[in-house]
């Protein structure tokens, strides 16, 4: 019997099976491969589900924490507890006047009590007790909390002229506690630490580079110029309530051009919490005129 010409007996049987065996391996390798790319894709629409709830849940916690200050005219983020606040300017406050250097009864006191409570009364702030003291410091300041005090410097009480400018730094102060800046201002420097945080944890070992030089960039790029709009915003609602208790708004501008001529160093405007003496006259006097206020 003749050999087939392809080759020696059962080579074509041999070659079926491990044709077919090969079938069978790419079908269970494609099989596989579509189950992986399924899964793949079920991860990947996971992750992007995640991160739409995630952005979501963070956009919901933006406009649940944002509320309209009528007194502004414009909505502030504030995501800090107001009566958290208090409570801890009530426990500063106490541990303040507890010190050596402090005047808590006599004239002064009186002076500042009788101009506090006429300014506390046209800010809307009255129907509760308010406490006031003066501090032995040498630099003129004056503040006001949200709990509830007001404290002046010696120095300040030396500085004014009359009640009116008395009223002035104690009227833009009140501005600050009715404008909410104290809670926007934490609330600001809250969500720029977690963002900060979030940002550094992914950079892994540049997270500290990012740490460092972010928080500069943020300190210049957006707190200090909340900052200085804070001041701006409490100088205009000071002066409104001078006009309210009785005083001369005109005086505003008097007390900062005294405050300007008594300070011995400049700091840039970019680098201040504060706008210029300068920018702070000017506003005044443009934002008093068009009142038609004296």
């Amino acid at each position: 019997m003749s050999r087939p010409r392809n080759g020696p007996p059962g080579t074509a049987g041999r070659l079926s099976f491990r044709a077919k065996k090969l079938d069978r391996r790419c079908e269970i390798c494609l099989a596989a491969r579509h189950r992986f790319r399924r899964s793949s894709v079920i991860r990947l629409s996971r992750l992007a589900s995640a991160r739409i709830v995630l952005a979501l849940g963070v956009s919901a916690a933006v406009l649940s924490a944002c509320a309209y200050n009528e007194a502004l005219g414009r909505s502030q983020f504030l995501i800090v507890d107001n009566a958290a606040l208090s409570q801890q300017s009530t426990a500063a406050w106490r541990e303040a006047i507890a010190k050596p250097g402090v005047i808590t009864t006599g004239a002064q006191v009186q002076r500042i009590r009788s101009v506090g409570d006429k300014l506390v009364q046209a800010a809307g702030l009255g129907g509760r007790p308010w406490e006031y003291a003066v501090f032995t410091n040498n630099s003129p300041n004056a503040f006001v909390l949200p709990s509830g005090q007001i404290g002046v410097t010696t120095s300040l009480l030396a500085l004014v002229q009359n009640d009116d400018q008395l009223a002035s730094v104690i009227g833009h102060e009140i501005g600050h506690v009715v404008a909410n800046h104290a809670a926007e201002r934490a609330s600001s420097q809250t969500a720029t630490s977690i963002g900060l945080a979030a940002v550094g944890g992914a950079a892994g070992r540049y997270g500290d580079a990012v740490n460092a030089y972010g928080g500069l960039a943020a300190q210049y790029g957006l707190l200090l110029p909340y900052s200085r709009r804070d001041e701006l915003e409490a100088d205009r609602l000071g002066v409104d309530y001078m006009q309210a208790a009785g005083f001369r708004p005109s005086q505003a501008v008097a007390l900062w051009r005294l405050m300007a001529a008594q300070r011995q160093t400049q700091t840039p405007q970019f680098a201040s919490t504060h706008p210029s003496d300068a920018t702070r006259i000017e506003m005044l006097q443009q934002y008093i005129a068009s009142r038609g206020w004296n």
